[in-house]
């Protein structure tokens, strides 16, 4: 099974988390994409999602799905969204497609994270996936030095600019051990928009697509 196969198994297993009549948050990233294109089969049982990037706002209402600023939620009943890996807690590195400040907000609106990804995004200890942190450009350099001192190796993604105006930074050789502890570090430090650990809001349950299926891990 290629991984654009399981993508979309774990995509259409998402639909069994939507509640009817609700507001959803909807995440970024091609995983994502397959989640958007299979809840168009049911956009009439939902009032309208929250979406976490321009590129899934812009996918969801290609499908005739109301896309409602996050500002007029009060909650969310679920979030569903990709990772770049995810640990055997639950907790995640995501931020791979620049929208993880975005992600973090909606995440943090929703009662439950569903995570879907495949079998590949399972780690043991997060960091083997370059960590991405959205920054203020100007703090860029400061940050980049910190992250040294950390024991990261730290570089700017060029060429991006986030829907928010801010600067990917990825670190390399991190092995994330604490990734709770790390993500309130970097977290303080001015000018860190967000960091893409999601611990605090990390994922209730996790749908890996593997080739024999569907495997559910709840946390």
């Amino acid at each position: 099974m290629t991984q654009d196969e399981l993508k979309a198994l774990v995509g259409q297993a998402a639909l069994a988390y939507v509640p009817d009549g609700g507001v959803i948050g909807v995440g970024t990233g091609s995983t994502v994409n397959c989640f958007i294109d299979a809840l168009a089969t049911m956009k009439g049982r939902i009032a309208g999602a929250v979406s976490s990037s321009e590129k899934s706002t812009e996918r969801l209402r290609a499908h005739g799905i109301a896309v409602l600023d996050g500002n007029a939620v009060d909650s969310i009943p679920v979030y569903i969204d990709g990772a770049d890996e995810i640990d055997r807690r639950g907790n995640m590195i995501k931020g791979g497609g620049a929208a993880l400040t975005r992600e973090k907000i909606v995440a943090d609106t929703a009662e439950r994270f569903i995570c879907i990804a495949d079998e590949s995004k399972l780690v043991d200890t997060l960091g083997r996936f370059p960590l991405p942190i959205e920054v203020i450009p100007m703090a860029a350099a400061q940050i980049l030095r910190k992250l040294r001192r950390l024991g990261g190796e730290p570089s700017l993604r060029a060429g991006v600019v986030t829907d928010n105006g801010g600067h990917i930074i990825d670190v390399r050789g991190l092995a994330i051990a604490d990734p709770a502890a790390m993500e309130r570090e970097i977290n303080q430090w001015p000018g860190v928009v967000t960091v893409g650990i999601f611990a605090r809001n990390r994922a209730s349950v996790c749908l890996l697509g593997t080739p024999q299926g569907v495997r559910t891990l709840e946390f």
